[in-house]
């Protein structure tokens, strides 16, 4: 008998989301299924190298332009870049049959050290402990407390609950980067597709 086709099965998972305000004018494309190509022009140098990241350690491909008024502050293209890339992995995910739902990742740089774990549950929350250990710095023109607007405007556009944890460091750079990978492979173990689950991984029968 054949099965009948569902998201979770080998139909490409792929989305494309534009978003546009007076503050900010943004395009991205995501293959939930790539192997970490990266197109990524925020005009914040820093947070491109951050989503490069991303793309790469979550084996993504990511496409990111991003117009924003960077002449204010970063504040306004790091958010809105983080509530349309979370809209671009909800809208590729669909009805989230067959997924591994769950992800977690500790990952050093140097003297740093961050865990992430992430629940694509449908409910959006994050939760961020550690973020103390940076500062009120910057990183290039990258405040420093932008980590936890981009975490959370993923966490709020994507329904995702995400646990965050800066363990150890001391660079601010590190830090930041070994969060963005940690969450990049958290993100990848979540998203990947399990044979052994039929349909929604839940007992609601819904996500």
């Amino acid at each position: 008998m054949a099965r009948r086709k569902t998201q979770g099965s080998k139909a490409p998972r792929t989305a494309v989301i534009q978003r546009k305000t007076k503050e900010t004018d943004i395009a991205v494309t995501v293959n939930l299924d790539g192997a970490g190509r990266c197109q990524i022009a925020t005009g914040v140098g820093f947070f491109d190298h951050m989503l490069n990241a991303l793309g790469k350690h979550g084996a993504l491909d990511l496409t990111v332009a991003c117009r924003g008024d960077t002449h204010v502050d970063d504040h306004h293209t790091v958010e809105d870049a983080g509530i349309a890339i979370g809209s671009a992995v909800a809208k590729a995910l669909g009805d989230k049959a067959g997924i591994r739902r769950y992800g977690y990742a500790s990952v050093p740089l140097d003297e740093a050290l961050a865990q992430v774990t992430i629940d694509l549950s449908g409910r959006a929350h994050l939760q961020l402990v550690g973020g103390e250990r940076l500062g009120k710095g910057k990183v290039g023109t990258f405040d420093v407390e932008l980590l936890e607007d981009f975490l959370g405007a993923f966490a709020n556009a994507s329904g995702s609950t995400l646990h965050v944890e800066i363990r150890s460091g001391r660079n601010c750079h590190h830090m930041i980067e070994a969060t963005f990978k940690a969450f990049a492979r958290a993100l990848r173990q979540a998203l990947e597709r399990d044979e052994r689950v039929t349909g929604v991984p839940s007992t609601k029968g819904a996500l």
